[in-house]
């Protein structure tokens, strides 16, 4: 991945923003081999009421909300279900924002390069709530770069961006970031905020 973002090599105007949790140990090592500032951009998805592990949408750290609207209504959510919805995200939002940034303020994008980081993308929402975010930050540029995602996510988040690095793209009905890589588990908020801290620790990260 660092190799793809090496024209970002130690420039003063870049950025790295990684969304928890499974962005960050992915944002770390890039950030490291560029020598550029880490972030996090704080998103949670919208999760189905029966099927947590699914979603139909995104809410980000400024109250962004990006909806699968057909999906939400294809499985037959109603109104009242989907803000309920919405806001059990919001609320997952507001405590990882108070884990990860604490008292710190956002980082100042303006003139900017600001590199949105995930492990994979599966539908995409998440980032897309992610890069419409960060585009109100003033950024001249907002690009995205995942080792893994689906042709439908590369196709709904392209014209959004002005840059996308995936060096893994996969087609087909069933689609799950976990299949791309050979070692796989859920990290933990807590996991990602150790790594985080040690990056930080070894000063390897500006």
């Amino acid at each position: 991945m660092a190799r793809k973002l090496e024209r970002y090599a130690g420039r003063a105007d870049a950025i790295l923003l990684a969304i928890p949790a499974g962005g960050i140990p992915v944002g770390c090592a890039i950030a490291k081999e560029l020598r550029i500032p880490l972030d996090v951009a704080v998103v949670r998805k919208v999760q189905i009421p029966w099927n947590p592990e699914a979603g139909f949408g995104a809410v980000a750290w400024d109250g962004e909300v990006v909806l699968n609207a057909p999906l939400a209504k294809g499985l037959g959510l109603d109104d009242a279900s989907v803000e309920e919805a919405v806001s059990k995200a919001r609320r997952g939002v507001e405590e990882r924002l108070r884990r990860f940034r604490g008292d710190r303020p956002p980082p100042d994008l303006r003139g900017k390069v600001a590199i949105l980081v995930d492990d994979g993308l599966a539908s995409g929402f998440t980032m897309l709530a992610a890069a419409r975010s960060v585009r109100k930050g003033g950024p001249k540029a907002v690009a995205i770069a995942v080792p893994t995602a689906s042709l439908d996510a590369i196709g709904l988040l392209a014209p959004e961006v002005d840059g996308l690095v995936c060096l893994n793209i996969r087609s087909g009905p069933f689609f799950a970031v976990a299949d791309a890589y050979r070692r796989w588990y859920d990290l933990s908020d807590e996991e990602a905020e150790r790594a985080l801290e040690y990056a930080r620790s070894e000063a390897s990260l500006p």
